[in-house]
């Protein structure tokens, strides 16, 4: 599907931002830029999980380790 191009710590990084964004969303109720959080949290929630960053297969970056052939 898509290529792996976050390594490990990346992915737990991104696992736990999305998450403290989350819960950003539900802590500041009724606050305009709130959706802000809530997009940036999803985003990082599902890059971190899929093991994918699209923005990184355009900058042709990764993070994962070389694989020894």
């Amino acid at each position: 599907m898509f290529k792996t191009n976050v390594g490990n710590v990346d992915r737990i990084i991104r696992v736990l931002a999305g998450i403290v964004l989350l819960g950003a969303f539900f802590i500041f109720p009724g606050h305009g830029y709130r959706w802000i959080y809530a997009l940036l949290g999803v985003i990082a929630l599902a890059t971190g999980i899929m093991s994918t960053c699209p923005l990184y297969s355009i900058l042709g970056i990764s993070t994962c380790p070389m694989k020894k052939s």
